[in-house]
Formats: C-alpha cells, structure tokens, sequence
C-alpha cells in the first residue's frame, strides 16, 4: 500500500507544469457555465423558490470552499502569520478580499442573471488592459510598446462586443446614445473590481502565504457579501440558504470549481514560468466560449465573433511582448500567485 502512494506521489511530481495549468484553465473557464447552469437546474426543481440562486451559490459557495481551504492551509493558521502582519498588511488584505472576495463575484454573478455567458466572459477581458494601465500610472512600471498596443486593441475588442450587441438589437434611442445592458455594465464592474485587488496584491501582498491568503479573502469576502445583501436586499433573499439540495450542489461546486481549480493553478504556478502561466490565462476566454456552449448551448452571436477575434490579436501581441522580456524565473518566483492570476476573470468564486 505505502508503495503505491509512493509510486502515485511521483508520477504527481512527473505530470508538466503546463498540465496542472491547462487543466485550471479548462475549471475556470467553465465556472460561468457551470454558475448558470446550477441556477437553471435549481429553477427547475423549485420553481419561484429557488434555492440556488447567486447570493446563495456565492454566499454558501464561500463557506464550503473556506471549510476546504481551511483543512488544506490549517497550518499557517498560527498565531505567528497573524503577528508577522503590519496594519497596513492587513488593510490590504481586506481591500483585497472586499474587490476579489465580494464584489467581483458578486458583479459577476448578478451578471450572468442579465446577460449571455459569453458576455461576461469577453467583456471580462477589459481587466488585463486595466491591470497594466494601473501598474503603469500608480506603480510605475516599465512595459514595452507590444505589451500596451495588446492591451489596447483587447480592450477596443471588448467596447466593439458591446457597441455592435446595442446595434444589432436596435438599442439606439431617440437622443442618439448606445444603451448598454445592465448585465454588461455589470461585468465590466467585476472585471475593474479584480484589476484593482491585483495591483494592490502587487504592490502590498507579495509577502503574504498563499494559504493564509485565500482563506482571509475566501472568509472576509463571504462576511462583506452577506452584510451587503442583507442591506440591500433584505433577509428573505436568504430564506433558502439551509436547503440541502443547495449544500449538495455547493459542496462538489466548492470543492471542484475552487478548490481542486486553485490547487491545480498553484501547483501549475510552481512548476512553470511567468509565461507559462500568461499563455495558459490567455486561452481562458476560449474555454469558456466553448463551455458556454457545451453546457448550455450558448452560440456566439456575430458581435462576439467580431469583437473575439480583436481581442484574440490583442491576446497575441501580448505574449509576443511576454516573449520579448528578459524578467524570467529567477523574478517569477517573488511574484505573488494573485497576481498572475490577471486575465483569469470570474473563476467561481
């Protein structure tokens, strides 16, 4: 038996970087669908009773994936990690876990209630334009001509998706404006809340265990969103928070979406470059189109295809630029995991 876990142990330690990285991409990209389709099938089940309703898949989701993280990271939960901290350190962590833990998903959630997967999963494409802009202007970063005309023709793809979508449905009204959707605004909303939580990783969070930091975002996110709801929306939107039906589908979604999909990731991350990892975010967006469609039969529509494709040679010359840099593994490696994380989008939680 003890062979066995050994001889599993190794071929674990044998699988490329690149695997752990590729299998990520393919859980995260399918989070949108695999969201929508849990909410469809609780619709179904329980009609004008939904118990799995985005708060409470976002709410209870948290629980459930900070259970497990929890159990995995037990050890860094000392009395030491929470010493070692400055004030600022914390304030940070708790900015961090208010923009990635609560209100990008949140944004993201209410999202896919009002708009097409594809659209959120696209139009979430704004947040790597906005990452670099920020760490240009407020942290001064050094990025080369490539890198930016990437994340400006990516970012021209994403206005072009929402410009041709208010045309194509004659959502042009009387004073000559383009009418935005709400869903759509929304993404964008959760994309900017998660382009500014990476800048502030960058610039403050470098030191910070892993671990220990996803369990505060997971745990302060989770208490955020449910004070915030609770204001805005009132305690009956929770009245079915205890359902069991719900806590089933939430355990697995937890445990595959956050947790197996971030173990993946990391473990990916420490086995590979930064380049690695940029390729691997770049082909999130296609992973999840084509998740949309499997799982839910969603076809992309022509301003998709359009706007796709623009933001598909943005994504290219983006890593003709990653190639070009001379920073390689030897930085890669003091370089927190959230913030290689840019150009993931929404990953489920």
């Amino acid at each position: 038996m003890n062979q066995k876990i050994v001889n599993i142990s190794n071929l674990w330690q044998k699988i490329p970087g690149q695997i752990y990285l590729l299998l990520a991409i393919i859980i995260f990209g399918s989070s949108n669908a695999i969201t929508k389709q849990l909410t469809e099938i609780g619709a179904e089940k329980f009609p004008g009773e939904n118990p799995i309703s985005f708060c409470n898949v976002l709410f209870v989701g948290n629980i459930c994936a900070l259970l497990i993280l929890i159990i995995i990271y037990r050890k860094q939960l000392n009395l030491r990690y929470f010493q070692q901290f400055s004030s600022q350190d914390w304030a940070s962590m708790l900015a961090v876990a208010f923009l990635a833990g609560a209100l990008s998903p949140a944004a993201s959630f209410e999202a896919l209630s009002r708009t097409m997967v594809n659209n959120v999963i696209l139009i979430g494409r704004i947040e790597p334009p906005l990452t670099l802009a920020l760490a240009i202007f407020l942290l001064g970063e050094k990025v080369n001509r490539w890198k930016i005309t990437g994340a400006i023709i990516s970012f021209a793809g994403v206005i072009l998706i929402i410009v041709l979508q208010s045309f194509g449905q004659n959502s042009v009204d009387s004073t000559n404006m383009i009418s935005i959707n709400s869903g759509e605004i929304l993404a964008a909303i959760g994309a900017t809340a998660t382009a500014i939580s990476n800048t502030i990783s960058k610039a403050r969070l470098h030191r910070i265990p892993v671990g220990f930091f996803n369990i505060i975002r997971n745990g302060f996110g989770g208490i955020i969103f449910f004070i915030v709801a609770l204001y805005f929306y009132g305690s009956s939107h929770f009245m079915e928070l205890f359902s069991p039906f719900l806590w089933q589908w939430m355990l697995v979604y937890s445990a595959v979406i956050v947790v197996i999909g971030q173990i993946l990731w990391l473990k990916g991350l420490s086995k590979t470059s930064s380049s690695d990892a940029s390729i691997a975010s770049a082909f999130n967006p296609i992973a999840g189109v084509i998740a949309a469609y499997l799982i839910l039969g969603e076809k992309p529509i022509a301003a998709h295809y359009i706007g796709g494709a623009i933001i598909l040679v943005g994504i290219i010359l983006s890593q003709v630029a990653n190639k070009n840099e001379t920073t390689i593994n030897q930085l890669a490696e003091k370089v927190h995991p959230q913030q290689r994380e840019t150009g993931l989008g929404f990953k489920g939680f």
